[in-house]
C-alpha cells in the first residue's frame, strides 16, 4: 500500500513543485505594476516641470515653495503612494507622506497602507511557501531588479549618479527598484528626472506598495494548493483502491501458495473470491489452483508409482527367497538345477524391471529440461524399418510403411519419439502370427500429426483398452517367456506423448462382420 500510494504520489508532487514555481508569472505582474506607476511618475514629472519651475534666461530653477503643495495635489488621490521629490544636489524637496507638515499642514506618513493583512492559517502558508520558493533557483530578470534584503519604505537610491546620469544620456530610463520590506512588504519605486527645456531640474521618486502582485500570486497559490489536495485525495483513494483489487489479493495468492507449501490445504487453498476474478488476479489465481491440482496429482501418481514398483519387485524377490529355501532342502541335482534356473531368470526380471522403471522415472524430468525441436517422423520411421528388415528371421511379421514423402513434422524430442515408435512396433511384433503384416501409416490432419501402428494379432480385450496403458499392466501372448516384459512401455509411451501435448489411444480393428482383425495404436501430435 505504501509504495503504490508513493509511486501515485511523486508525479503529484513534482506537478506541484512545477506549478508553484511562479517567477515568470510575478515577474510578469511587477512589469506591469512597474510600467503604471512609471507612466503615473511622468504625469507628475511633467505637472512639476510645468507649474513648478521657474526660466531664468537660460537657468531652469524648480521652486520649492511651488513644488510640494501641487506634489500634496497630485498625489491625494492615491493615498496608497508616496512621491519624493529631490533637488539637483539630491536633496529632498517635497515628500508627500509628510504633506504639507513643513507649512502647518498634517504629516500624511500613517496613511501608507501597513500591508495585506491575511488570517493565521493563509499567513502560515503563505511564510511556507515563500521559504519552500527560496529554495529553488532564481533566475534574475534583466529588467526588475528583485531584491530581498529587506530595505524599509525610506529607501532611496543614488539620487545624484542619476542626476548626472540622466543629464548625460536624456533617452536612458532609470531602471525600476523592488524590494521587500523586513514586514515583507512589496515595494515598488520608479525614478522620473523632471525636465524642463532639456534640462534636469530633479527626480521624483515614486513609490507604491505592490499588493496586487502579491494577491494574485497567493490567490494562484491557493489554487493549486486547492487542485494538489483535491488530486492528493484522489490519489489516496486510488491507492486505496488499488491495493484492494491488486495489492492484497496478491498477499492472499502468497498466503495460498504458504499454505500449498506446508501442505496445509491439498485442494481449495485458493479463495474462491479470486477465481471467479475476470482478470489478470483472476487468471493467476486460477493458474496457481491449476498448479496445486497437477502437483497433488503428480504426488499421488508418485506414490502410486512407488508401490507399484514395491509390488513388482516383491514378486521376484519372493521367488528367489522360495527358490533359496526349496534349494537347500533338494538333493537331486535336476531339482536344484531347475531352481537355479528359475532364481535367474527373477534376476533377469528383476534387472529388466529396474532399468524400466529407471526410464519411466526419468521422462518426465528429461522432457521438462528438453528443448523441443521439429522431427520429421517420416525419415524416423523409414529408418526403424530398415532396421527391423536387417534383423528380420523369415517368420517375423514385416513392416508395410506408408508415409508422405515430402516428410511429417512434429515439434518433440526424437530420442524419445523413437522410444515411442519402436515401443508401439515391438508391441506389434510381440502379438503378430509368424509371418503377419505391421501397417504404419501417418499423415497430417488439421494441426495434428497422425501415426498409425496396426497389426494383425488378436486385439485387445474390450475392457482393457484403457488398462493397457497403466505401469505394471502385461497381457502378454501364451505363448511368450514369462517376465520378458515390465508392464512399462505403453506407460512410457503414454507419458512421452502426453508431455509433447499429444494423444495416444488403442483400438481393435474388426472386419464388416464385427470380428477383431488386431490392435490398432493410433498417436497424434502435434504438426510442425
Amino acid at each position: 500500500m505504501r509504495r503504490v500510494l508513493l509511486v501515485n504520489a511523486l508525479p503529484l508532487a513534482l506537478l506541484l513543485a512545477a506549478l508553484l514555481y511562479l517567477d515568470q508569472y510575478q515577474n510578469g505582474l511587477l512589469e506591469n505594476e512597474v510600467a503604471a506607476l512609471r507612466e503615473q511618475a511622468r504625469v507628475y514629472a511633467g505637472a512639476l516641470a510645468q507649474s513648478a519651475v521657474r526660466v531664468d534666461g537660460k537657468q531652469v530653477v524648480l521652486i520649492p515653495a511651488l513644488a510640494r503643495p501641487l506634489l500634496w495635489r497630485l498625489t491625494e488621490p492615491t493615498p496608497d503612494a508616496q512621491a519624493r521629490l529631490y533637488g539637483p544636489d539630491g536633496t529632498v524637496i517635497a515628500d508627500s507622506a509628510l504633506g504639507l507638515a513643513s507649512n502647518g499642514g498634517a504629516d500624511r506618513r500613517e496613511h501608507l497602507p501597513p500591508g495585506t493583512r491575511r488570517g493565521p492559517l493563509l499567513a502560515a502558508i503563505d511564510w511556507l511557501y515563500d521559504r519552500a520558493q527560496a529554495l529553488l533557483p532564481h533566475p534574475s530578470p534583466s529588467s526588475i531588479d528583485l531584491e530581498h534584503g529587506g530595505a524599509g519604505a525610506d529607501w532611496q537610491p543614488n539620487v545624484k549618479g542619476e542626476l548626472k546620469l540622466s543629464s548625460a544620456d536624456r533617452s536612458r530610463e532609470m531602471p525600476p527598484y523592488i524590494r521587500r520590506t523586513e514586514r515583507n512588504r512589496l515595494l515598488v519605486t520608479v525614478a522620473e528626472p523632471v525636465q524642463r527645456d532639456k534640462q534636469t531640474v530633479g527626480i521624483i521618486l515614486l513609490t507604491r506598495e505592490a499588493r496586487e502582485v502579491d494577491s494574485a500570486l497567493f490567490a494562484i497559490r491557493m489554487s493549486i494548493l486547492g487542485l494538489f489536495a483535491l488530486a492528493l485525495v484522489l490519489t489516496v483513494l486510488l491507492s486505496w483502491y488499488l491495493s484492494l483489487t491488486i495489492t492484497r489479493p496478491i498477499l492472499r495468492l502468497a498466503g495460498a501458495a504458504a499454505e500449498m507449501r506446508e501442505g496445509e490445504g491439498r485442494t481449495g487453498s485458493v479463495p474462491r473470491s479470486l477465481l471467479v476474478r475476470h482478470d489478470e488476479i483472476g487468471a493467476l489465481a486460477e493458474a496457481l489452483a491449476d498448479s496445486a491440482v497437477a502437483l497433488w496429482h503428480r504426488m499421488d501418481a508418485i506414490e502410486r508409482f512407488a508401490a507399484d514398483v514395491a509390488h513388482e519387485i516383491k514378486n521376484p524377490l519372493s521367488s528367489i527367497r522360495s527358490a533359496i529355501d526349496t534349494l537347500r532342502r533338494i538333493e537331486d541335482p535336476a531339482r536344484r538345477q531347475q531352481l537355479l534356473s528359475i532364481m535367474a531368470e527373477d534376476v533377469t526380471r528383476l534387472d529388466r524391471l529396474i532399468s524400466d522403471v529407471s526410464d519411466a522415472s526419468r521422462v518426465d524430468a528429461e522432457l521438462s529440461r528438453a528443448v523441443t525441436e521439429r522431427v520429421d517422423l517420416a525419415s524416423m520411421l523409414r529408418t526403424l524399418k530398415e532396421m527391423q528388415d536387417a534383423t528380420r528371421a523369415e517368420h517375423d511379421p514385416r513392416i508395410e510403411l506408408v508415409v508422405p514423402e515430402e516428410g511429417l513434422f512434429v515439434r518433440g524430442v526424437e530420442d524419445r519419439l523413437v522410444q515411442v515408435f519402436r515401443n508401439l512396433i515391438g508391441n506389434a511384433e510381440s502379438f503378430s502370427p509368424p509371418g503377419g503384416r505391421i501397417t504404419v501409416r501417418g499423415a497430417v490432419i488439421g494441426k495434428m500429426a497422425e501415426i498409425i501402428v496396426e497389426d494383425e494379432g488378436p486385439g485387445i480385450p474390450d475392457g482393457k483398452l484403457e488398462q493397457i496403458f497403466d505401469r505394471f499392466y502385461s497381457e502378454r501372448p501364451r505363448e511368450e517367456q514369462f517376465g520378458q516384459h515390465s508392464g512399462l512401455g505403453l506407460a512410457i509411451s503414454r507419458q512421452i506423448v502426453d508431455a509433447l501435448h499429444g494423444q495416444i489411444t488403442a483400438e481393435n480393428r474388426r472386419d464388416p462382420a464385427g470380428a477383431v482383425l488386431g490392435a490398432r495404436f493410433v498417436v497424434r501430435l502435434p504438426a510442425g
